[in-house]
């Protein structure tokens, strides 16, 4: 669980120097709040790369401009001013954000067109929940919940109902990501 860390409104120029202290930092519009860092398990890493690279070879076949795919904890700013930022396992952005993308910041400044989160055998109900909920607050038109455990992925749109799907089915990202599908055994190996 998250631990909210009370302070005047904190800015991204000061989470992005705090220390590597076994603590994940991030902000929730100005908040700083950390977690313990986790040891992800194997089942973890292999999701991660299975569709990561998935996603990647998608991305390879589309016409330019292109997004890109970023895995392992990437910095997502989805607001400022407070400032809001969150690492998060995998996801895509689209070209007009890689177009503002500098090697100035680790962040990627605005909202993803897909977020994935992979679970861990730590994480808390709650946790995911509030991230879920920030995103679909900030408009992420898809996101991905993947559980290696159970083998499933939790698919959120905006404005529908969650859907659940196994590893008898394919994972879609249309329309967002024309074209994208992919057998969710596949993520799972």
């Amino acid at each position: 669980m998250s631990t909210v860390l009370e302070a005047p409104a904190i800015t991204v120029a000061v989470l992005l120097a705090m220390p590597e202290d076994g603590y994940d930092y991030f902000l929730i519009q100005g908040q700083l709040r950390r977690k313990k860092n986790v040891l992800h398990t194997p089942a973890h890493g292999l999701a991660m790369v299975r569709i990561g690279s998935s996603l990647e070879a998608w991305r390879e076949r589309q016409p330019l401009p292109r997004g890109s795919v970023h895995c392992g904890n990437a910095d997502v700013c989805f607001a400022r001013n407070p400032d809001t930022v969150v690492g998060i396992d995998v996801v895509y952005i689209a070209a007009n954000l890689v177009n503002f993308d500098t090697d100035d910041t680790t962040l990627i400044d605005g909202v993803p067109t897909l977020v994935i989160e992979i679970l861990s055998p730590s994480d808390v109900f709650e946790d995911i929940k509030d991230k879920i909920d920030l995103y679909q607050k900030h408009r992420v038109p898809l996101i991905w919940v993947i559980d290696p455990y159970d083998r499933t992925v939790t698919i959120y749109r905006l404005d529908a109902e969650p859907e659940l799907v196994n590893v008898r089915q394919e994972l879609s990202a249309e329309p967002f990501l024309p074209g994208f599908r992919v057998p969710v055994a596949e993520i799972f190996g």
